[in-house]
């Protein structure tokens, strides 16, 4: 699999080549639910059928390589996002380990970068209208209804309280609460963010 530096966090962000590489990235996500590392597709499959928002990950990741799944794993992706509002391209840059909680009403703009092991909430926004929209590092907790405008640059181990709404730079090992956002405290280590997948 491919990986994508983005120099503004430091991270490595995969980029799917083949089925094989979307499995390792559902896998991944499958980890942050359940905590095991090595889930069968089996598993996987019943897993999302129960898990609605984990079953929007499963989509999600297989939409975003062309295969000779392509049209067929689209239409699903388009289904969950229209039962469960939410809204986030195929196209979109995302590491591994994505985690949705409460999986309804999570709207973000295609140009967005999200790290790995990264949690969004419910009833949040990504998004904006520049050209390139939020980079968001490793290991960051988005809370619920959480409004993340434009470009901004969200560095990795953050966690953003709900309700939030980030207009500039949040710097690493920290969390911030507020409209509009700001920093409150450091954060040592992220509590928020359980059952990490190991990237590295």
């Amino acid at each position: 699999m491919d990986k994508v530096l983005v120099k503004d966090t430091g991270s490595f962000i995969p980029i799917p080549e083949s089925y094989k590489d979307c499995l390792e990235l559902v896998r991944s996500d499958y980890c942050r639910y359940t905590g095991n590392a090595k889930g069968s597709i089996f598993k996987m499959l019943l897993y999302s059928l129960v898990t609605s928002n984990f079953g929007f990950s499963f989509w999600l990741r297989f939409s975003a390589y062309k295969g000779w799944m392509y049209q067929f794993c689209r239409f699903m992706h388009r289904m969950y996002y229209l039962r469960y509002g939410i809204q986030i391209p195929p196209e979109t840059k995302i590491g591994y380990g994505l985690y949705l909680s409460h999986g309804f009403g999570i709207i973000v703009n295609p140009s967005v970068i999200i790290g790995n092991n990264c949690n969004l909430s419910q009833f949040s926004t990504i998004g904006g209208h520049a050209k390139q929209c939020a980079i968001i590092g490793d290991n960051v907790y988005v809370g619920p209804s959480v409004c993340i405008v434009n470009h901004v640059v969200i560095e990795s181990n953050v966690a953003i309280g709900a309700g939030a709404v980030v207009t500039k730079n949040i710097p690493r090992d920290s969390v911030c609460a507020g409209v509009p956002a700001k920093v409150m405290s450091i954060l040592n280590n992220n509590v928020y963010v359980n059952n990490r997948w190991p990237f590295l």
